[in-house]
């Protein structure tokens, strides 16, 4: 049977899913979580194995997460070794473990298991095995521009997480969560899915297809819409940022009023906010990427390099290029 007429995994089964996790050193723990803890408690409501799930890395190894705790593995991954679904988990530092090793075993993997996929920079292992050609997929919102250019035979969506056949893609800790319940949903049933998310009081309602926010409001939207329309008038437009009274308007207040609202909910002017998003987004590409200081300035809205470099000083006393190379 072809990889193509495999049957999904994201349909009503009572058999047992083999579930294998792929960890990398410099992921976060919290997607390990939202990978993981969703299955045991799914096993744990039901009272039998329906995820039988293990961790392995490539040496064996635990692998450590951006916090310092180690996720404890069970052996080496074995591309061979027989599974119904491989989740790749990979955070900073993926470019040092696409090795040729890595990615052949990913295919090979890949060839056999019903399911392969990447959370958050899993992706790009994932992708760079050249599973993800022609497909559709996500990425965490920070990559999404370099990762469209690095794959451009790949469709990359801004949502949460994206089935494709049987590869999935999920952009961080928060949608692998509602990855891993729409996995229990589509097994077990409505009724386990929601046992499972009662489980960790988790009521977001958010479908795969949702964009990923640069701002997670939470709660906060259901306090002020006005607030929360603002703060997202923003994130759309960091690249060209808007005025606040562009913002007032658009979000139906005047600036007066749009003052009011975040110095009462945030503690500071609308014009403050906005300059510190754009500069913790900066701050992000420059530890986090190779993108020049050039791109980045224009990635944030500012007018030149020398701009970019002042605010960014300012705001955390330490120039960007003193940064990167720290």
């Amino acid at each position: 049977m072809s990889k193509s007429e495999r049957p999904t995994v994201f349909q009503p089964e009572q058999t047992s899913l083999r579930v294998t996790l792929l960890v990398f050193s410099g992921c976060s723990v919290m997607c390990v979580a939202s990978a993981v803890d969703p299955l045991r408690a799914a096993n744990r409501i039901t009272g039998e194995t329906r995820f039988d799930y293990r961790f392995v890395s490539m040496t064996g190894d635990p692998a450590v997460t951006t916090c310092g705790l180690p996720i404890a593995v069970s052996g080496r991954f074995d591309p061979v070794e027989p599974t119904d679904m491989l989740v790749v988990i990979a955070g900073f530092g993926t470019q040092n473990y696409a090795t040729a090793a890595l990615l052949a075993g990913l295919r090979r993997a890949a060839r056999s298991a019903r399911a392969v996929g990447g959370v958050e920079a899993g992706t790009w292992l994932v992708a760079r095995a050249g599973l993800l050609e022609g497909r559709s997929a996500t990425t965490h919102w920070e990559d999404m521009e370099d990762f469209s250019a690095a794959f451009p035979g790949t469709d990359v969506r801004p949502d949460r997480y994206v089935i494709d056949g049987p590869i999935f893609t999920s952009g961080g800790a928060a949608p692998t969560f509602d990855l891993m319940l729409h996995l229990v949903r589509s097994r077990l049933g409505m009724a386990v899915a929601l046992d499972v998310a009662s489980v960790f009081i988790y009521d977001q309602t958010r479908a795969a297809t949702d964009a990923q926010p640069l701002v997670s409001l939470g709660r906060l939207q259901g306090y002020d819409p006005r607030l929360a329309q603002a703060i997202r008038l923003m994130e759309a437009h960091v690249d060209q940022p808007l005025t606040v009274a562009a913002i007032a308007r658009r979000s139906g207040v005047t600036p007066r009023t749009l003052e009011m609202i975040f110095r009462r909910s945030i503690g500071e002017t609308p014009g403050a906010y906005y300059l510190r998003l754009r500069l913790n987004a900066a701050r992000k590409l420059v530890t986090d990427t190779r993108v020049s200081m050039a791109d980045i300035a224009e990635r944030t809205g500012f007018s030149s390099t020398a701009a970019f470099s002042r605010a960014f000083s300012r705001a955390f006393r330490e120039a960007p290029t003193r940064l990167r190379r720290r």
